[in-house]
């Protein structure tokens, strides 16, 4: 009788803790091999998948009581002599999440002459429009915010104060990375929205993606469009690290309006150099001779156009890993490097730059990489309007 009683409290155990498991959604990696330690390792696997779990940020519990209550989002932003802003006849409504048109604000904007009132009033536009965006995620959603970020997000508040912390740390570490290449800092907030889930992320994006159809999976987004911010999506601290200094090296590049290629490639060895290299399931061979086998003369044109991001198969992974490598071998001598990030153009993805500054041919790089003779097709093809894409 005793045995049976054991028997069924592990059963129960197990299966409480095979739900928790795979009711953790983005925050867990392995859930396979927790479930199957679980059941295969009796106890012992219960208690490595509950102190795992601990680790990780927790979701939200949908009998969790909401936090304190917010103040309401203002229906005005006010500046000293200057008649207020109605936020009504700025708010738009995309995909179902509430965006302000910043055309309007910034016309508000314009008529304040004092510079430091102007950029107060800017502050007060960002913090309106990120509490409807708190209201429009739901009543667990907080804005946390300090000296140098917002971060909005449903994540605990000792978490949301180490995730706005590390965007500061970020902030100063990427600026000194990429030296004079990087925007001179305004003195605008940062601003970090984290989603719960891709099924809030992606309507969300969307709304600022030109394009449409099926695109490649993403982690985050750097959004500059009237209000710079970027997004991602919940989960563990240490896998939103590498998307906050990517897509802050996003923001930080945007004023040179760069081809797709070379801001991504640019961005993810930032994001190796600060947070370090992700592990990758293939050895550094194997993903060479995928190279090798995938880029064709119309996959290497699209590469340049920046429209091979944003395939679902392999070429999007592929594209940001050829991305990185030309950047990675192009940058080994900074100084001409820089000059040629500054010059590059969208136009002819850089082509011309790479000329000036480098001295070589782009196609004939790439060519190289793969370890095949240099072929005139590979070139970027240039005069070809709106194929090009920047960030």
């Amino acid at each position: 009788m005793v045995f049976v009683v054991f028997l069924l409290v592990l059963v129960g155990l197990n299966i409480w803790m095979t739900q928790r498991v795979l009711d953790a959604g983005p925050t867990l990696d392995h859930k396979g091999l927790f479930v199957a330690a679980i059941w295969i390792v009796p106890l012992m696997g219960a208690f490595m998948a509950r102190n795992h779990l601990r680790d990780r940020i927790p979701l939200i519990d949908s009998e969790m009581p909401p936090p304190p209550e917010a103040p309401p989002a203002p229906a005005v932003v006010s500046a000293a002599g200057q008649p207020a802003l109605a936020l009504d006849t700025c708010l738009r409504n995309a995909n179902g999440w509430p965006v302000f048109d910043w055309g309007v604000v910034n016309d508000w904007l314009a008529t304040i002459s004092d510079e430091e009132q102007r950029q107060h009033a800017r502050a007060d536009c960002h913090r309106a429009w990120l509490m409807y965006l708190r209201d429009a995620i739901g009543p667990y959603a907080t804005l946390h915010e300090t000296d140098d970020a917002f971060v909005l997000s449903t994540l605990e508040p000792g978490v949301a104060k180490a995730t706005s912390d590390f965007v500061a740390r970020s902030h100063s570490r990427i600026d000194k990375l990429l030296g004079a290449l990087a925007a001179p800092r305004t003195g605008h907030k940062s601003i970090l929205v984290v989603f719960d889930d891709e099924a809030d992320y992606y309507p969300y994006t969307a709304a600022y993606d030109p394009d449409e159809g099926e695109s490649a999976f993403s982690g985050g987004m750097f959004i500059d469009a009237g209000c710079p911010h970027f997004v991602t999506c919940r989960a563990d601290l240490s896998r939103i690290e590498p998307v906050i200094v990517h897509e802050l090296t996003h923001a930080a590049l945007s004023h040179l309006k760069l081809p797709l290629w070379l801001d991504e490639g640019i961005a993810v060895n930032t994001e190796h150099r600060l947070t370090g290299m992700r592990r990758s399931e293939l050895t550094p061979q194997q993903m060479h001779r995928l190279h090798q086998g995938f880029w064709g003369e119309a996959e290497i044109q699209q590469f340049w156009a920046g429209t091979s991001f944003r395939r679902p198969d392999d070429g999007n992974k592929l594209s940001y890993d050829l991305a990185r490598i030309i950047v990675e071998q192009l940058a080994k001598t900074w100084e001409p490097f820089a000059a040629f990030v500054a010059q590059a153009s969208p136009h002819d993805a850089g082509a011309q730059a790479a000329r000036d500054a480098l001295g070589i041919e782009l196609g004939a790089t790439v060519c190289a990489l793969l370890q095949r003779e240099a072929d005139p097709a590979s070139e970027p093809t240039l005069g070809r309007a709106g194929l090009l894409e920047t960030r």
